[in-house]
C-alpha cells in the first residue's frame, strides 16, 4: 500500500463526507441528540416499593396496605404475579399459600414466596421480611414464624442498582457507531453510482489503497464520535483501555458492515433504507441492558449483543478483561468475517 496515495484518497473522502449535508448533518446532531438523552435521563435509581401479591385468601392485616396507601396490586394467579415482575410492572411479589390463617391458627410455620425482579434495590429482601412480619403481628396480636423461599426472576443484580441513564449508555453508544454504518455505506454507493471508484482504478493507484483509505475513514468516524460520547458521559471511568480496545473492535465491525452494506444496496436510497433495518436490528440487543432479563438468550445471535454486554457491564458492573475475554473474542471473530466479507463482495462489484 501507498501511504501518500491512501493520505490523498482520505482527503477526498472527507471532503465527499462534508459535501453531502444528510450524513454530516446526522453525524453531528446524532452525536448532540444522545449525549443530550444521557443528560436528561434520571440520574438516581427509584427506590420507591412496587409490590405485587398472589393471595387466594388475603388476610385483613395485609388488605390494610391499600388503604393506607401502599402501591399494591393483587393477582389471580401465582403465574401472572411472577410474570409481572420479570416485565418489570412490579419490583417485588408476595405469593401467601391458602392455608395462611389455617396453619397460623394451629401455631404453625406457612410458606411464603417472594420473587423480586432483578431491578430491585438492595435492601428490599430485609424490608419485605420486616413487612410481613409486622403484619402477621397486626394480624394476630403476636409475632408469628414463617418460612420464605426467595426467587430472583431475571439476571441477579442485587446490590448493583444502575440510574436509568446509565443503563441506557451501552445502547447509546452502539447506536452511534452503528449509524456510520449508513454514512460509510453511502459514500461508497455515492462513488460507484458517479463511476469515480472505478476511474480511480484505471490508474496506478491499487484496489487496496482504496480500501484502506475507506476503512481508515469508517474507523475514524465510528471510533471517533464514540470516544466523545463515552468521554463526556464518565465511560471510561472504569477499565479505560478495555472501553477503547472494545470501541475498536466495533469500529471494525462498522467498517465491515458498511462495506457489505455498499456492495449489496444498488444506490444512496437503498443504502438508506437497508442501513435503518440493520440499525434496528442490531440496537435490539441493547434493550436487555436497559431492562435486565428482557430478552432471552436468542439476543446472543445478534452479534452486536457482545459489544453491547461488554460495555454494559464494564461501565456499570465493574467487570474486566477477563470477564469479557470471551465476548471481546467472539467480537473480533465477527469482525474479521464481516470486514473479510465485505472486502470481497466490494471488490467484485468495482470489477
Amino acid at each position: 500500500m501507498n501511504p501518500r496515495t491512501i493520505k490523498a484518497l482520505l482527503k477526498k473522502d472527507i471532503a465527499l463526507f462534508t459535501g453531502n449535508r444528510f450524513y454530516l448533518l446526522i453525524t453531528v446532531l446524532g452525536l448532540i441528540f444522545y449525549i443530550a438523552i444521557y443528560l436528561i435521563l434520571p440520574s438516581k435509581v427509584d427506590e420507591k416499593l412496587s409490590l405485587g401479591m398472589y393471595a387466594p385468601v388475603v388476610p385483613p392485616a395485609f388488605e390494610q396496605l391499600t388503604a393506607q396507601g401502599a402501591e399494591i396490586e393483587f393477582f389471580e394467579t401465582e403465574a401472572a404475579l411472577k410474570q409481572a415482575v420479570l416485565d418489570g410492572g412490579h419490583q417485588v411479589g408476595v405469593s401467601l399459600p391458602a392455608d395462611i390463617m389455617e396453619v397460623w391458627n394451629a401455631g404453625g410455620k406457612p410458606g411464603i414466596t417472594v420473587y423480586y425482579s432483578a431491578t430491585a434495590p438492595p435492601e428490599t429482601a430485609e424490608a419485605i421480611v420486616t413487612l410481613i412480619k409486622e403484619l402477621s403481628y397486626i394480624q394476630t396480636g403476636q409475632a408469628l414464624q414463617f418460612d420464605t423461599t426467595e426467587e430472583i426472576l431475571g439476571p441477579d443484580l442485587l446490590g448493583a442498582q444502575i440510574a436509568l441513564r446509565d443503563r441506557m449508555r451501552p445502547m447509546l453508544a452502539v447506536l452511534i457507531l452503528l449509524t456510520e454504518v449508513m454514512t460509510l455505506a453511502a459514500l461508497i454507493a455515492v462513488e460507484i453510482e458517479q463511476g469515480t471508484a472505478r476511474a480511480l482504478l484505471v490508474t496506478p493507484m491499487r484496489t487496496s489503497d482504496l480500501f484502506a483509505a475507506k476503512g481508515i475513514l469508517g474507523v475514524g468516524l465510528a471510533l471517533g464520535q464514540a470516544v466523545i460520547f463515552m468521554g463526556l458521559v464518565g465511560g471510561f471511568s472504569h477499565q479505560p483501555l478495555l472501553i477503547l480496545a472494545t470501541l475498536i473492535i466495533a469500529s471494525i465491525f462498522v467498517v465491515g458492515a458498511g462495506f457489505l452494506l455498499a456492495s449489496l444496496a444498488r444506490d444512496t436510497n437503498a443504502v438508506t433504507g437497508w442501513g435503518i433495518m440493520v440499525l434496528i436490528l442490531l440496537a435490539v440487543p441493547g434493550f436487555g441492558a436497559v431492562v435486565p432479563g428482557l430478552l432471552a438468550d436468542w439476543a446472543k445471535v445478534i452479534p452486536s449483543y457482545y459489544l453491547i454486554d461488554t460495555v454494559n457491564r464494564v461501565v456499570n458492573y465493574g467487570a474486566g478483561w477477563s470477564d469479557t475475554a470471551g465476548n471481546l473474542l467472539v467480537m473480533s471473530g465477527i469482525s474479521a468475517v464481516l470486514l473479510g466479507a465485505g472486502l470481497l463482495v466490494l471488490r467484485r462489484r468495482f470489477q
